[in-house]
């Protein structure tokens, strides 16, 4: 089931006019934007609208966060911050309260932070036992920082799949069905979200770790290009393929967190030069019958020979013709290129084992799987070639930019997901460390080598499609992305609905 599809002007109009509708009357269920515009009319406060967050979390996260989780539980959150969070809140109210209309958009929301993000004085764990949870962080992490100082409310820290190395999150169940994996590695974050515990969410991505969970819980993400956000304070899985993101359910949200993030220049990296700053996003949909006039969607064969389930297969057409209906001309492309899976594995494990070969001593406190992945990134010591494989990477992502430019295409049009989300429980076990042949990130794991921006955004609430732009470019990939959510598409119900008797 589906909400029925609004522009977000007209979502956040209806709330501040009349107070919360009736679609919203636990302000739990606002999303980003719709809850700023009550907190700018002063229809709500930063302090209820956390109260709330928390008494959601209460209810529906199934007990205190827990380390492994429980089958009968979402567990979304790595650990809870109340009297922080009804701090900052206070701070949020007296903000507003003195600085007017000048007060940033974002303050006074709440959110989570997945448990890899560094807040000064709480721990960071990355949903590890490797990890002191005494050892505190003594400064926050970049991103955070940023919207920190715009005056978001932290509500916790949510579970990653350990280190971010994996695609289930297993000690988290899925809101819309317990028994099945919720993503990974953000997959704490997309169960926050989708089971309305929190409006916003911060998540990362190296192979797939926002798009992944985003597919399998019904909510969006955004993973901009590589370098947009700093990384500087985030506990790294691979830094050359590490992407810090925004996840909301709504695409616009997701968009209003990404400039939230975004303020203060992009980060220099040694693979690609930086993007240029974004000068705006669009938070609203176009107005009109034939929005994406003039833009030109692009599917390619990237899907063929894939086993793609047919609910995925179906979602990818309805995305296709409303794309087409709302005036996109749509074209069939062959993909230009595509990595080698053992270049994947150089650069990825040659990063992972740079960091965690600090751990060494500790082998035998990982989950099995990802003790797997750690042994097996020992090896992946050769510099020579670690730096032919970037190399290569970058190659490829020249000729991705060409053939954007060459073949006049604005966007690129695929399934995040293949498959629909499966039994949650092995995740964790020796055998499951993914690679070559995963479904999970078979699709999702070029746009990491190439560190082009992707917009996720969810066709039923365990379908989603990605759609991916030239580096650089995610402001009118958001915008375009924004059209098809807001005319067509909607976002998924409340999981608590559909589950209803």
């Amino acid at each position: 089931m589906r909400s029925a599809p609004s522009s977000v002007r007209n979502m956040t109009e209806t709330a501040s006019e009349g107070g919360l509708t009736s679609q919203h009357a636990d302000p739990a269920d606002l999303g980003v934007l719709e809850a700023a515009q009550l907190l700018r009319s002063g229809r709500l406060s930063a302090v209820e609208l956390t109260e709330a967050c928390l008494r959601r979390i209460d209810e529906r996260n199934g007990g205190p966060p827990s380390a492994d989780g429980a089958p009968d539980a979402i567990n979304a959150w790595a650990r809870l911050y109340p009297d922080l969070a009804r701090e900052q809140a206070q701070l949020a109210d007296q903000r507003r309260a003195s600085e007017g209309n000048a007060t940033p958009l974002l303050c006074g929301i709440p959110i989570g932070v997945k448990d890899l993000y560094a807040v000064g004085g709480l721990p960071v764990t990355a949903s590890s036992r490797v990890l002191d949870a005494g050892d505190l962080a003594g400064d926050d992490s970049v991103a955070w920082a940023r919207l920190r100082d715009q005056g978001m409310v932290l509500l916790g820290h949510t579970h990653t799949h350990e280190f971010a190395a994996g695609g289930t999150t297993d000690q988290v169940g899925n809101p819309w069905s317990l028994h099945l994996i919720a993503g990974g590695s953000s997959g704490g974050s997309a169960a926050a979200l989708a089971s309305r515990m929190t409006p916003a969410a911060l998540g990362s991505d190296t192979c797939g770790s926002l798009r992944i969970p985003s597919a399998c819980c019904g909510v969006c993400a955004i993973k901009p290009t590589h370098g947009r956000i700093p990384i500087d304070g985030i506990l790294p899985l691979a830094p050359s393929l590490d992407h810090p993101g925004p996840m909301a359910r709504p695409i616009a949200d997701c968009a209003a967190l990404l400039a939230g993030m975004a303020a203060g220049g992009p980060a220099v990296t040694p693979l690609m030069p930086p993007p240029a700053s974004i000068d705006s996003v669009a938070l609203r949909a176009r107005p009109g019958g034939r929005p994406l006039a003039g833009v030109t969607i692009a599917l390619t064969d990237r899907t063929h020979g894939l086993a793609m389930d047919a609910a995925v297969g179906r979602g990818l057409e309805e995305a296709t013709q409303t794309c087409e209906r709302l005036g996109a001309r749509i074209v069939e492309l062959p993909e230009p290129w595509t990595f080698e899976w053992d270049d994947l594995s150089r650069v990825l494990l040659t990063d992972v084992w740079a960091y965690h070969r600090q751990f060494a001593d500790r082998r035998d406190i990982y989950r099995p799987a990802i003790a797997e992945f750690v042994e097996a990134a020992a090896a992946f010591t050769d510099a020579q070639e670690y730096l032919a494989a970037q190399g290569r990477r970058a190659e490829g992502t020249a000729l991705w930019e060409e053939w954007f430019e060459q073949n006049g295409v604005d966007v690129v049009l695929e399934p995040t997901l293949p498959i629909l989300p499966y039994e949650r429980g092995p995740g964790y076990e020796r055998g499951h460390a993914g690679g070559a042949g995963d479904p999970l990130i078979e699709l999702t794991a070029l746009w990491d080598m190439t560190g082009m921006p992707v917009a996720a955004l969810p066709v039923s609430w365990n379908v989603g499609i990605s759609m991916i732009a030239p580096r650089g470019n995610e402001a009118p990939l958001v915008q375009t992305a924004i059209d098809i959510q807001e005319h067509a598409l909607g976002i998924p119900d409340d999981p608590r609905r559909r589950l209803a008797p």
